[in-house]
């Protein structure tokens, strides 16, 4: 099976609205005309609640770590990062909700996940600390991404590297108006830790 094939997987694989799928099954909601309108895990949290949110969030990570694995199933000769990418492209763009997704985060972690499973647990680490410092997802997202960077440096894995230069800056480009509401004061802050 070829590059071009798995990544096709992948990308259809990242472009299943977790999101969507649980605010309309669940709670007759479309998660995208509530809060920020975004499909990933924290505006769900934000408008369904924790129970919604941990589901999403947990089934985004798993788009990133099913697609991302899939070439490992099947026994090809393919790097699972780059397949994994597309996964996150998925997520971002997703088929499936007319190319309006989420910013990358769960499903770039989940990539991670399948091939470093102890940089994903710096990952999580890194995020949650940052979370308790800052009280911002958006933020914790940004540097946990910038810090994983680092990490594959330390590592010395250059294909780590790339790729996780890659999905941070996805997941930079993603929180632009984060990043101006950050600055601007504005950002909502978490409320629970």
């Amino acid at each position: 099976m070829s590059y071009a094939l798995f990544a096709i997987i992948a990308y259809i694989i990242g472009s299943i609205p977790s999101g969507l799928i649980v605010g309309k099954l669940g709670y007759n909601i479309d998660i995208r005309e509530h809060g920020s309108g975004n499909l990933g895990g924290t505006n769900t949290f934000r408008v369904l609640g924790t129970k919604a949110g941990l589901i999403v969030t947990i089934s985004d990570i798993l788009k990133g770590t099913i697609a991302a694995r899939i070439p490992w199933m099947f026994d090809a000769d393919i790097n699972l990062l780059i397949i994994g990418i597309f996964a996150v492209i998925g997520h971002m763009y997703p088929i499936f909700a007319k190319f309006k997704g989420g910013k990358a985060v769960a499903t770039s972690g989940g990539v991670i996940l399948a091939v470093e499973p102890i940089l994903f647990g710096v990952m999580l680490l890194t995020f949650f600390i940052m979370l308790k410092i800052s009280k911002y997802v958006s933020l914790s997202s940004m540097v946990t991404g910038i810090v994983t960077v680092i990490m594959s440096i330390i590592l010395g894995h250059v294909g780590l590297i790339i790729v996780t230069s890659i999905l941070t800056a996805f997941v930079i480009y993603r929180h632009r108006s984060n990043i101006k509401r950050i600055m601007d004061k504005t950002e909502p802050k978490i409320k629970w830790m």
